[in-house]
């Protein structure tokens, strides 16, 4: 409603200078899409794994493959056309802008502190099986980040949390 287009990936494919995956999912640019990408199309994902994007289909596809720079794949389909592959279809965030800032990962780390302590304090009587952190543990690193930036924020009131906890409200 802002304004985008909204469309099909085969019709982004015919159009776009740039395609990013972020949709968790196999093949969202797959072999169909490749047959109509505009020359010189830098593809990427965000999203997930190496699945995102068919590249054994790219890479079948391709008469050649070379590097013209880190983390830059160029196909070169059979009638001339270039596909760029940005890190090898890999998480582009981390593998072509070299980790991620420290400003994000430091929130990173401290959930990990919390968690390990979480387990060290708490572990004995925890089934051996997978466990999420806390949601504790997440608004506290959440809190400690704001206020070392400076920001202050609303806090839900007792019937928002309930509210957002339950189904059974609304229409």
């Amino acid at each position: 409603m802002d304004g985008y287009q909204v469309t099909t990936i085969a019709d982004a494919a015919r159009q776009a200078d740039f395609m990013l995956t972020v949709t968790g999912d196999k093949h969202a640019i797959d072999a169909d899409h490749f047959k109509v990408m505009k020359d010189g199309c830098v593809i990427g994902n965000v999203g997930h794994f190496n699945v995102e994007i068919n590249i054994d289909a790219l890479q079948a596809m391709a008469e050649s493959v070379h590097r013209p720079r880190p983390s830059v794949d160029e196909y070169r389909l059979p009638d001339g056309r270039r596909i760029r592959l940005l890190s090898e279809g890999r998480l582009v965030n981390l593998a072509a802008a070299e980790g991620h800032p420290a400003a994000v990962m430091d929130m990173s780390f401290a959930n990990q502190a919390l968690a390990v302590e979480h387990l060290a304090r708490h572990g004995d009587g925890m089934a051996h099986q997978v466990h999420g952190q806390p949601a504790e543990l997440d608004r506290q690193v959440a809190q400690l980040k704001l206020a070392a930036m400076g920001i202050a924020i609303d806090t839900l009131s007792a019937a928002q949390q309930r509210y957002l906890a339950s189904w059974q409200e609304g229409t």
